[in-house]
């Protein structure tokens, strides 16, 4: 008898309180969840279609078959547009790592005339559109005769890769201690001693993550390489053609191995990353 008066005396949380109090604890997770979502359903979509028994049209899902992996270059070109891609990228990401990493150390490690003005000119190639950054480099292109191609291209790239390069170098700099600097100096190391083993190891993970990203910004540009290329055809280009009778299923699967080679490549770093923090 004490017990059901014990037990009838504790209040009974209503169910939309208890809604409620959940909800807020688990908003962000929602949150989370909703948003890797939304950015990983066309993944999802460009997996399942590179297993697609197509034929001509992959808009419409026909079969499921291996032939599509086990033969990437199946469909005409698309391994061309492929390797000339992997080609303008790797160029224009090897000349703007070093063209911006040197004016990240500039703008960075020293105080010159023009410094404030030369730091905001940095932005002006990204907050640019791509479309007006590719119409004016085809126009100077023009200007002095050089006809759109592959070298036109390559130079685009590199034009707007630098800015990208130079605030990704740039902020692995000012979180450098200097003092590690000086200690190597006390220990009478000289300039370019210094540079080679303390200040060039401590900034290569942020000139390794800058020229990531130039490739990736490279590899995937389609409005800048559209205006100077010509008659190039990269990977974007290919693409763009192809999708309104559906993009072959050989396109989806390289678009796949792409993703889950930089998935790899993340992950890997992150692992270096926590076995020297161990």
């Amino acid at each position: 008898m004490s017990q059901k008066i014990k037990d009838a005396s504790i209040p009974t949380i209503p169910f939309k309180a208890r809604f409620s109090r959940w909800f807020g604890r688990n908003l962000l997770r929602i949150y989370m969840i909703f948003g890797f979502t939304y950015l990983f359903i066309p993944v999802a979509y460009t997996f399942a279609f590179s297993f697609n028994d197509s034929g001509k049209s992959n808009l419409i899902w026909k079969g499921f078959t291996l032939d599509n992996w086990k033969n990437p270059c199946g469909a005409p070109e698309v391994c061309n547009a492929l390797g000339n891609s992997i080609k303008i990228g790797l160029l224009a990401t090897i000349f703007s790592t070093i063209l911006g990493t040197m004016i990240a150390f500039a703008i960075g490690r020293y105080k010159f005339k023009g410094r404030s003005s030369s730091n905001l000119l940095i932005f002006l190639p990204m907050a640019t559109p791509e479309i007006v950054l590719g119409a004016s480099l085809l126009s100077l292109f023009l200007v002095f005769k050089i006809n759109p191609g592959f070298w036109p291209t390559v130079i685009a790239h590199v034009v707007f890769c630098v800015s990208f390069v130079v605030v990704t170098v740039k902020a692995r700099i000012a979180s450098l201690d200097p003092r590690l600097e000086q200690a190597a100096m006390d220990l009478y190391a000289n300039e370019l001693e210094t540079f080679r083993k303390v200040t060039l190891p401590l900034v290569a993970p942020g000139i390794a993550g800058a020229a990531l990203l130039a490739f990736s910004l490279s590899f995937d540009d389609f409005i800048i390489t559209n205006f100077n290329s010509g008659t190039l055809i990269t990977f974007p280009k290919f693409v763009y053609v192809s999708a309104a009778r559906g993009i072959p299923a050989q396109a989806n699967v390289i678009g796949s191995a792409m993703f889950f080679l930089a998935l790899a490549i993340v992950i890997a770093g992150q692992l270096v990353k926590r076995k020297k923090n161990r």
